[in-house]
């Protein structure tokens, strides 16, 4: 399936507001699971009810409920339903070609960005969507599959680390949207050496694989751009809410999250200029290998037309040539050439040309 735009056709001619799932499906069953605490305590489990985590909706702990597995529409509208969310919200979560954006909501905020990741088998980038409902009391993630980077979040919670378990709801939030951006800035890193690592190669050899390289990395800084650039809109704009849902100990952190989006951006922006530089620097090396070699073959021709020119006509078939009957004419001959030839080659090092 295609990472930059996903097939839509399963989404032609429905009604405004109906749930269609569009992309792929990742896992067999959806699966939910819940984390409520508080300062002094914690439940963790598995949700098998959708009723019993719905009850928690009201209380006064901070309640995280993740669901696994956005194939099944139907229970997707069924959250919906429990928590009051917009029919729009539901169709976005389901649509995993979403661009990273946040709305905001009479009583929640909602928030579409992408969980990266690098496969090794396929050698590239690939990302899964995530969305989030920011509520009072509770918060919700939609995940595209089982497996993602929040276990240290998980950890802190379990072990009250940190702060996490003395504030509210919306520092939960940024934890995540900081664990996700810190993932932004390893998979720029990680390509960012590899990407500067070519300026070598390039001097030394400028193959046909060292442009294949570039052409990729290329395309991965691309990917990359089009999934961070918004989502450092989005948090530029959370960092200007407005909002209750948003308490004033939370925003110095938010803050802090833009510097670091507009860092990850900012690398993004040097590596693709880089990879421009790397293209023009092999573009330079081939063009001057061509040259040296189109010197060379100049150089060679060059020689040869004298020569030609003597040979020719010492080749003509007229029988009043008087050099044809001297005993030494034959080596004659070879001294005229090999006389014209070192010649030229003198006069083209003293032009400098050689």
């Amino acid at each position: 399936m295609a990472r930059f735009l996903k097939n839509r056709e399963a989404s032609n001619g429905r009604a405004p507001g109906e749930i269609v799932f569009i992309g792929e499906k990742k896992v067999q069953e959806a699966t939910l699971k819940m984390i409520d605490y508080d300062n002094e305590n914690l439940l963790e489990q598995e949700i098998i009810d959708l009723n019993e985590s719905i009850a928690f909706k009201d209380t006064p702990t901070v309640t995280w409920l993740n669901i696994n597995g956005l194939h099944d529409t139907d229970l997707i509208k069924k959250i919906g339903d429990g928590f009051d969310l917009h029919a729009l919200v539901l169709d976005d979560i389901v649509n995993t070609s979403q661009r990273p954006s946040m709305e905001e909501y009479d009583d929640y905020l909602f928030m579409v960005l992408k969980m990266m990741y690098y496969d090794e088998a396929a050698k590239q980038i690939k990302s899964e969507q995530l969305s989030i409902v920011l509520g009072k009391t509770f918060l919700i993630t939609f995940q595209e599959r089982p497996g993602d980077i929040f276990d240290p979040v998980r950890d802190r919670i379990r072990k009250q680390k940190g702060r996490i378990r003395k504030v509210g709801i919306d520092y939960l939030a940024y934890a995540l949207l900081d664990i996700i951006v810190e993932n932004y800035i390893m998979l720029i890193e990680r390509f960012g050496e590899q990407i500067e690592d070519i300026e070598n190669e390039i001097l030394e050899n400028p193959s046909q694989k060292i442009l294949s390289k570039i052409q990729k990395y290329k395309q991965e800084m691309n990917y990359l751009r089009k999934t961070i650039r918004p989502v450092r809109e989005f948090i530029l704009q959370l960092s200007r809410l407005d909002s209750d849902l948003l308490q004033d100990h939370t925003l110095p952190f938010i803050k802090d999250l833009l510097d670091l989006s507009t860092q990850a951006v900012e690398g993004i922006d040097s590596y693709r200029e880089m990879l421009s530089d790397h293209m023009d620097i092999y573009n330079t090396g081939i063009n001057n290998r061509l040259n040296e070699i189109m010197k060379v073959l100049t150089i060679f021709s060059a020689i040869f037309i004298p020569l030609t020119f003597i040979a020719g006509i010492y080749g003509t078939n007229f029988e009043n040539l008087p050099e044809l009957h001297f005993r030494y004419s034959y080596f004659i001959f070879w001294g005229v050439l090999v006389s014209v030839a070192v010649f030229m080659l003198r006069f083209f090092k003293r032009k400098k040309w050689l």
